[in-house]
This record gives structure tokens, sequence and C-alpha cells, in this order.
């Protein structure tokens, strides 16, 4: 027995001690592993999410990547295999669509600083000229999701399900108003995103799914990450919303590029991998700074956050559907990274659990 548990149990003597023992077991689960510290932070950030809540967790230490599953069942936290298991990925997908956008850069099919308007077959309301990237960086001037998108009228367990082309064209030509110019201020955007993943399968003649296959999967053997989910029934995690209790998945539609993505943090480490590569052009020109996030003094490349910090470039998304929550941190110089995918609802109180762990393990990692 290590002089760690020893002192664990004499300091439980007298006292309640389900917490530290359940620290230690996870600990334990993942020995040599796992630090101490690790496994306390695990613990402590995952304890008060409801029972069946999993995570799901890959962290990479200068290009090894290791991984850690936990699971609440009873009050209790059990540490599971889950590296393979699937959940959706939310918003991480609009990396995947900034990856696509890049590729096809390079390729001379289409130019950064192209208007989107060149590749619509409709004619935008009050003549909007936002470019590709601005739609990828969120300056586009674009709102987060388009006025005819009434959340107050549509299936709130799955929003996205019935706006389909023709709502989105209805949009552009007759309701569009920019918030304001496009390039002078960063602003979030759903829509910005789903619009330009819609854009890019017309410029390649090929669907969402066919890309993000042909362009990412397949190349970096990602065998569960799709946006069908048919084909990963079998590895899926159930979501669970608000309540902790079973929620639908999420079928975005036409604006799939921002958030239709399911994968396995077995798929996204490999992902993380290519990303140290400087030799993928695709992916070194989604790292490189396009805009800056004032007054936060932060930036964004294409899809990727990008903030510096430990005297390193780190890079950084989250992700959130109603059943779901996710995280994916990069430190290039050092090839560290923390990726966590959750069936924590992205509208949960405790969401920022998920978002404060992937950061605390990436600077325990540092140090």
């Amino acid at each position: 027995m290590s002089k760690f548990i020893i002192l664990v149990l004499i300091a439980c003597l007298g006292i309640s001690c389900q917490e530290e023992r359940a620290a230690v077991n996870f600990q334990q689960a993942y020995e040599g592993k796992i630090t101490e510290g690790q496994s306390r932070l695990i613990h402590t950030e995952a304890k008060g999410f409801f029972n069946q809540t999993q995570l799901s967790i890959a962290i990479i230490k200068n290009g090894k990547p290791e991984f850690y599953g936990v699971k609440l069942e009873n009050d209790t936290l059990f540490s599971v295999e889950n590296h393979d298991k699937v959940f959706e990925i939310g918003s991480i997908s609009k990396v995947f669509t900034a990856t696509l956008l890049a590729g096809l850069s390079l390729e001379d099919k289409l130019n950064l600083n192209d208007p989107a308007s060149k590749y619509l077959p409709w004619k935008l309301n009050n003549t909007a000229e936002f470019t590709l990237q601005q739609l990828s960086n969120h300056s586009s001037g674009l709102p987060r999701l388009p006025d005819n998108l009434i959340l107050s009228e549509v299936d709130t367990a799955n929003p996205y399900k019935d706006y389909g082309v023709e709502k989105l064209r209805i949009y552009l030509t007759e309701q569009l108003e920019l918030k304001q110019n496009p390039g002078l201020k960063f602003d979030y955007s759903n829509l910005g995103v789903g619009l330009l993943g819609y854009i890019l399968t017309k410029i390649d003649s090929s669907s969402y799914e066919e890309m993000i296959q042909n362009r990412i999967a397949i190349p970096f053997n990602m065998q569960s990450t799709t946006v069908k989910r048919e084909k990963v029934m079998k590895k899926l995690v159930k979501g669970l919303d608000v309540e902790g209790q079973v929620t639908p998945n999420w079928d975005l539609n036409v604006l799939q590029g921002a958030g239709a993505i399911l994968s396995s943090t077995q798929d996204l480490t490999k992902f993380a991998l290519a990303q140290f590569n400087p030799a993928n052009q695709a992916l070194a020109l989604t790292q490189k700074k396009t805009f800056s996030i004032t007054p936060y003094e932060k930036a964004i490349g294409l899809g990727w956050m990008i903030e510096n910090k430990n005297n390193g470039k780190w890079l950084w998304h989250g992700g959130g559907t109603g059943g779901y929550a996710s995280s994916f941190t990069l430190d290039i110089e050092r090839k560290n990274a923390v990726i966590i995918l959750s069936n924590i609802s992205g509208f949960s109180e405790k969401v920022v659990n998920i978002s404060n762990l992937g950061s605390r393990l990436s600077e325990m990692i540092e140090d």
C-alpha cells in the first residue's frame, strides 16, 4: 500500500472520506498514467454531475497520449474505458470546417478573402459583402443565429432539425441584417460557420460528410468521426439534458458545419497529434492568427481560438449541444493537449466545469 493511500486512510478515521477514497480509487485505476493532482481535479470537477454522466479524457504530453474515463453511477465515480465511445463534439466541429476551408484554399479552389456571395446562387439582402475568412473567424457581422430560426417556436430538444436550405435562402435574401460591418469586431456566430460549411459543399461539389471523410477522417484514420449518427450508434453515449435525463441528439441540417460532428477522444487524439506536424499545410494554416479578439488579448485563427500562455501558443475550442459538452486544448510548441468529451448538456449550470477541467489539466502538464 502506497504512503499516499495510508495517509488518506489515517485522515479518514472518524469522518466521512467517501470523496477522498473516490479520488484514490480513480488514481489506482490509472496507476502510472495519472498524478495525484490530476486525479483529484478530475474527481472534483466530475463529482457533482448526474448519474450516467461520462467523461472521456485524453491527455497528451510531449506527443504521447494517455486516456482516462469516468462514469457516475449510484452517485459514485467509477473509472471506465471509454476512449472509443462516441459523443457529439458540438462547436469543435468549427475547427473541422476551418480545416476544410484551409485545404480548399491551398488547392486554389477558393481564396480566403473571396466574398461569400461569390459562391451562393442567391443575391444577399442589403448587398452584404463578408468574406469566407470572416465567416470562419467570426468577424463577418452576422448574428449568432438567423432571425427566422425562432427558438421559441422549434423543438428545443433538437432546434436545428427543420432549418434547411430553403429557410437559409429566405433569410439571406429577405431578412439578412448585419450587426456591424464585416471585419470590425469578433462576434461568435453559429450562422456564420454553418453558412461557410454549406458554401464549401458547393465549391467542392460534395456533401459535408463526404468532405469530412475524404479530407480529414480517412487521412488521419479517424474511424468514428462522422456527421452520420447511424454509422456510430453502437458506440454512441446517450446525451443528458439539464435535468440529467436522456435527450435526443441534434440534427444540424444546413448549418451542420457549425456543430454536427460526432467523434471519440481516440479519434480526436489523432487529429491533435497531426496538429503538431508543421508539414501539414492545411492544419498549419488554421493555426495562424487572422483576427484579434479585444479586449481579451486573445486571437482567432481559422476556427481555433488562440492565446499566448505559459510562454507558448495555446489553441482552444469548446463545444456544447443539448446533451453534450466538450473541450479541446493544444500547446503546439510543447506538443501537449487535453481533450474532454462528455454527455453533460451544453446548457447545464455546471458545464463550465468541462472547460475549467481542460484548462487546469493543461496547466498541470506544463507544471
